[in-house]
């Protein structure tokens, strides 16, 4: 029996009970996603920006004087405003030297405004109360876009006195929202001129791949989609529509269509969490963990409804199997639970208040007894 399960177990979680559910397919039990949420546009990209600049207005918490860097570029920034000040003449610990990141979007255009993040490049041991100095910030071409400016806000602090020092977070890294202004739009072409269109999913996978093009074929057209891969489709565009491009685009997005999704299940030794995902099961296996015994069974059924088929056409014949899980453990009493997934064992290992950690190690031996049909995901 396969159904959908997705179950979240903490230390101390499991107080409630499930009862059985019925078999789902994979459509009845997903609800159904918009393809504009599965996947972009090829040529849909955020564009990396970097700059190098100075930190000013620090209270004693800047670059020690023998930073050649910060000496350097305090005495580069005085040149322009007419101020000859060699670099070794450069005493100050309000300054500091940042690298400033900052990520451009697919669309922007001039004016808009970026956030923008300020590491400490030097020995600085804070950066709260500083102000960013203007700072081009550039691209891997070279060119500069973008322009930063402006106070920091820093989630933390550093104070030091005689030996002793009191630390919050990080207060070396800041950030200012909407510090940078756009000074160099992005012109980006969805369509290149006689081309079609490419949907690119961010999970690649053939069947999900195949149910998007079918989805857009049924809702646009027959022949209007072909998934080239895994993690491509190609969407044909009638001449008629390319002079509306984004009405047909947004039509594309909008489609509908069920995902699948590989069965997953993961688990984090360090919080003791365990997530299952997709049409996770388990085969017929015997697990002995301590005083505890688990054991899994599956009886498959032909249901051949032979009266009925003869007086109606939507009767036909259906294998079912029916699953038990034993759990018995020494001083406890066993009971029943329905069905071979990962959610049924856990719940029944929890209904015996199993320790987290003990569970984990018992999935880990299930997977490695090839009896876990999921990929196996340790963090």
């Amino acid at each position: 029996m396969k159904k959908l399960c997705c179950f979240v177990l903490a230390a101390a979680a499991f107080a409630c009970q499930t009862s059985p559910a019925a078999p789902a397919s994979p459509d009845e039990a997903d609800a159904p996603v918009r393809v504009k949420d599965l996947g972009k546009l090829q040529g849909w990209r955020e564009n990396s920006l970097v700059g190098w600049g100075i930190v000013t207005g620090l209270a004693g918490t800047g670059d020690s004087p023998s930073n050649r860097a910060t000496r350097q570029a305090l005495s580069n920034v005085l040149a322009q405003f007419n101020l000859t000040v060699p670099p070794e003449q450069v005493q100050s610990r309000n300054v500091a030297v940042v690298t400033i990141a900052a990520s451009l979007p697919a669309f922007a255009r001039e004016g808009d405004n970026l956030d923008v993040t300020v590491n400490s490049a030097g020995d600085a041991r804070s950066l709260v109360g500083g102000t960013l100095m203007l700072t081009p910030l550039k691209a891997a071409n070279g060119r500069v876009y973008a322009l930063a400016q402006g106070p920091l806000a820093v989630g933390g602090y550093r104070y030091d006195a005689n030996g002793n020092v009191i630390q919050k977070n990080h207060p070396t890294v800041g950030s200012i929202p909407g510090g940078a202004v756009v000074e160099v739009g992005v012109k980006s072409e969805p369509l290149a001129p006689g081309q079609p269109l490419m949907f690119v999913l961010e999970e690649g996978d053939y069947t999900t791949a195949s149910r998007v093009a079918s989805a857009i074929n049924a809702q646009l057209g027959a022949g209007t989609a072909h998934a080239k891969d895994a993690s491509g489709i190609e969407v044909a565009v009638p001449e008629s529509q390319r002079e509306q491009l984004v009405s047909y685009v947004a039509r594309i997005e909008n489609v509908l269509v069920h995902p699948d999704r590989r069965a997953k299940v993961v688990i984090n030794e360090r919080t003791g969490t365990v997530v299952a995902g997709g049409d996770v099961t388990i085969s017929r296996v015997a697990i002995s963990h301590g005083d505890l015994k688990i054991s899994i069974t599956s009886d498959t059924m032909v249901s051949q409804p032979a009266v009925f088929a003869r007086t109606s056409d939507g009767v036909r014949t259906a294998v079912v199997t029916n699953s038990r899980v034993d759990v018995d453990e020494r001083e406890g009493n066993g009971f029943l639970r329905s069905g071979t997934t990962v959610a049924d064992l856990v719940q029944s290992l929890a209904r015996l208040k199993t320790q987290t950690r003990d569970i984990i190690s018992i999935l880990r031996a299930v997977k490695a007894a090839g009896a876990l049909h999921a990929e196996l995901v340790v963090q």
